[in-house]
Order: structure tokens, then C-alpha cells, then sequence
């Protein structure tokens, strides 16, 4: 009967073919369930980035066997896909709304950093922080990045403008990298663009360790630059400083 695909029922056995295990009848799906505790255990070890065959071994240790445990692997998985990253999703929403309505209030100038790596994936993680009416920063935004040329830093900025509502902030301070200036200059024509003063200080060492007595020098411009309350003093005091020190013809210093 297989050549036209139909098929003829020659005996029925109703009875059972096999032995009934009652002692494993909780093992069935309808049985099993994950008790509160061993959800917030899965939560937590989720977040931390632990494996579910980790997280499920980790409740056969503690029970003593895969026996004693009221569920099995599968359902551990299935809590994560189906529970546990919906209120991670969640989660982030809520924060992209905060971060949105945050600078809305404090994102007239903006910090954009990327000198923190991942060891693991050499990953750049470059954040968005502003400053709220505490003093305290305020997270407006990151990304992890694989490349840092323009293409790159122009694909992030019009990201993040387009989830802050199209708005640029008035200002923004970035190391010295020249890909993403020329990335705010496509991007947020009318930002005004400086660099973090804490990136500039950090270099001097590297940038002035040549010149004899250059101890002296890095202090000098320390003070020079923390000493300095208005333009007028900064512009005296920094003139004064290159003079006395033969630095009039340095390009780092002359920012060029």
C-alpha cells in the first residue's frame, strides 16, 4: 500500500508497552515549575552573564542529584527566553526613557568618552555623560564600538541624536581624537567642540619629557591651567609660561 501512500491498520494493542514509573510522573511538563526562588537565582546568575548549563548544574550540586530537582535543563532556558530577558528589555527601555528625559534637562554640554576597553571582546565603549544639578554625572547614552574611524563615530553620533529626539547639545568635550572631530563636525555642525582637559593633562608627560627640566615645566603648566580663573589671567599667565620656557614653537602646545 506505500505506492499510493496509504496505509492499512492490521492490529491495535490499547494496553501499555511498556512498565509505568509513578515515582517519575513529576518529571512530566505538566508537573514541572520553577519556585520563586530558583527564578531570582536564574535572574541574577542571567545577568552576571553564567551560562544556563552552569546556572542548572549549579541546582544539581545543590540538590544532590538531577533527581531531587522538581524541573529539568530545558526548562532553566526557557525561563530566559520566554521571562527573563523580556524584563531585561523592559529594563532598558525604561532607561533609554531616562536617559532621553535626562537630557532633556542637563544635556546643554555633553561629555563623549571611549577610553575604556573590554578585555575580552577589545571592544571601545564610548559613553555619553552629562552633568545634573547635583554635580553628579548622569548617563545619556554608550555604545560598544570594534572600529573608531569617522564612518564609525558618525553611524554612533546619529544614533544617539535620533534616540535624544534630534537634538544636539550646545557643547561636547572629547579627547584629541581627529576621527571624531571631523564626526561632530558632519553631525552637530553647530556643537561647539572641545577638548577634556583631564585627556590634555594626562599627555603632558609623553608630550614634554624631552625638553630638560621638563619636572619643572609639567608643574608650571599645571599651574598654569588649574590657577587660572578667567581668560584674561589664563591667556597672561600662558604666554608668560611658553616664554620662560622656549616652548613658543611646541605644536602640541600650540594645539596644532
Amino acid at each position: 500500500m506505500k505506492d499510493v501512500s496509504l496505509w492499512t491498520i492490521s492490529k491495535v494493542v490499547l494496553n501499555h508497552s511498556h512498565s509505568c514509573c509513578p515515582d517519575q510522573a513529576e518529571m512530566l511538563k505538566q508537573h514541572r515549575e520553577l519556585s520563586m526562588f530558583v527564578r531570582r537565582t536564574i535572574e541574577t546568575h542571567e545577568e552576571a552573564g553564567i551560562r544556563p548549563s552552569k546556572t542548572y548544574q549549579s541546582f544539581v550540586a545543590a540538590a544532590g542529584s538531577h533527581c531531587e530537582l522538581g524541573f529539568i535543563e530545558k526548562d532553566v532556558r526557557n525561563y530566559i527566553t520566554r521571562k527573563v530577558r523580556n524584563i531585561f528589555e523592559e529594563d532598558d527601555a525604561k532607561k533609554f526613557g531616562k536617559s532621553r528625559a535626562t537630557f532633556d534637562y542637563f544635556g546643554d554640554v555633553v561629555s563623549f568618552d571611549t577610553t575604556y576597553n573590554t578585555n575580552r571582546y577589545n571592544l571601545v565603549l564610548g559613553s555619553f555623560v552629562g552633568v545634573n544639578h547635583h554635580g553628579q554625572s548622569t548617563l545619556l547614552g554608550c555604545a560598544l564600538m570594534k572600529n573608531e574611524d569617522i564612518q564609525s563615530f558618525k553611524w554612533l553620533f546619529e544614533c544617539w541624536l535620533r534616540c535624544m529626539g534630534g537634538k544636539a547639545p550646545k557643547g561636547i568635550l572629547t579627547d584629541q581624537c581627529t576621527s571624531i572631530k571631523r564626526a561632530i563636525e558632519l553631525c552637530m555642525p553647530t556643537t561647539i567642540h572641545r577638548w577634556c582637559i583631564w585627556h590634555i593633562m594626562k599627555k603632558i608627560p609623553s608630550k614634554l619629557n624631552s625638553y630638560k627640566g621638563h619636572i619643572d615645566i609639567e608643574q608650571e603648566m599645571s599651574r598654569v591651567v588649574w590657577n587660572s580663573y578667567t581668560k584674561d589671567e589664563f591667556d597672561k599667565n600662558w604666554n608668560d609660561f611658553l616664554t620662560k620656557y622656549g616652548l613658543g614653537g611646541n605644536k602640541w602646545l600650540s594645539g596644532n
